[in-house]
């Protein structure tokens, strides 16, 4: 796939999706490390493979989210390990750095993984070798790294789960992805294409009207993209006839529209994430993997917030 080709399948016409597709042609010629922000649902990796796919890279596309590797086998996913390195090891692994070779190694959550495996991969990004576990000799790696993060850069120093001098190695080229509620112009374009590839993988003719359209830019989408794209997929599975596509389904109808925050003024912070955080998990059926994708957090974050309102709760309740 050339460059003007991969750029063509981002759409769009907001100015950040303009400025993005610029971005990715500038690129295409370079092998720099690049760091992708946005909230979770972006799509980052969809624009992660649009980089590697205007690269012409003969490598594949490697995707590895950080977040859900094992503190104890991070090393080993990353770098690979020998034959008998560790209990469990019967046989040589291959990490993912040697398995990206000639191509795009996309490093998602960065911010999850531990501080203390952050060294080894910022000595692995510096030298360009990895060593694998249980081996004494290092290895050469070719390949184009991409990481992203769902929490601002600044916030994830401020927090302590990111080494300052990792994020300067990543941040080569940043690239920030704007939450959709800032371009719904994009939306319409977004909800034709989500509905074209299901019209042509199930042979129906489904379609949207202006006023669903309209009906699809007024919501706030705090799952952003992803969230926009099961909305249509939802719909589509419940449109038992043809012409326009039925949103009458209740994922969709229990959405809230874009309003103003006078609700919200007198609450603390902490009030209104907790509402938020309870809000979000009864809109998702109590399924916590979503409801953290949604909120743009991981879901061992998620997870802790629970367990300390709640504990919070039990103290208050005991006094």
């Amino acid at each position: 796939m050339n460059a003007q080709n991969a750029v063509a399948s981002l759409v769009g016409d907001s100015r950040a999706m303009v400025t993005l597709r610029s971005s990715i042609l500038q690129l295409a010629t370079s092998d720099i490390s690049v760091l992708i922000t946005g909230e979770s649902g972006v799509g980052k990796e969809v624009i992660a493979r649009a980089i590697h796919n205007a690269s012409g890279a003969y490598g594949e596309f490697v995707p590895v989210n950080c977040g859900a590797l094992a503190p104890e086998l991070i090393a080993s996913e990353l770098f690979g390990h020998e034959r008998g390195s560790f209990s469990g090891a019967q046989r040589r692994h291959v990490g993912v750095f040697e398995r990206a070779e000639g191509g795009t190694l996309f490093l998602d959550e960065v911010t999850e993984m531990p501080l203390s495996q952050q060294p080894h991969l910022l000595r692995a990004l510096e030298s360009g070798r990895i060593t694998r576990v249980g081996a004494e000799q290092e290895v050469a790696y070719d390949a184009r790294v991409i990481a992203a993060f769902n929490i601002e850069p600044k916030e994830a120093l401020h927090r302590g789960c990111l080494r300052r001098d990792l994020f300067y190695r990543l941040s080569v080229f940043p690239i920030h992805v704007p939450p959709l509620r800032t371009r719904r112009e994009d939306i319409p374009s977004l909800a034709n294409l989500f509905l074209d590839r299901l019209n042509e993988e199930h042979g129906r003719v489904l379609c949207l009207s202006n006023e669903q359209l309209d009906m699809l830019k007024a919501w706030t989408w705090p799952g952003n993209v992803r969230e926009l794209k099961h909305t249509v997929q939802r719909a589509f599975v419940c449109t038992r006839k043809g012409g326009n596509l039925e949103l009458a389904d209740p994922a969709v109808t229990n959405m809230r529209p874009v309003r103003k925050n006078q609700d919200l003024v007198g609450q603390s912070i902490h009030d209104v994430e907790r509402k938020l955080i309870f809000a979000t998990l009864e809109y998702h059926c109590g399924n916590k993997t979503e409801a953290a994708e949604s909120l743009g957090i991981s879901p061992k974050t998620l997870y802790n917030r629970i367990v300390s309102y709640r504990s919070n709760a039990e103290s208050v309740s005991s006094t």
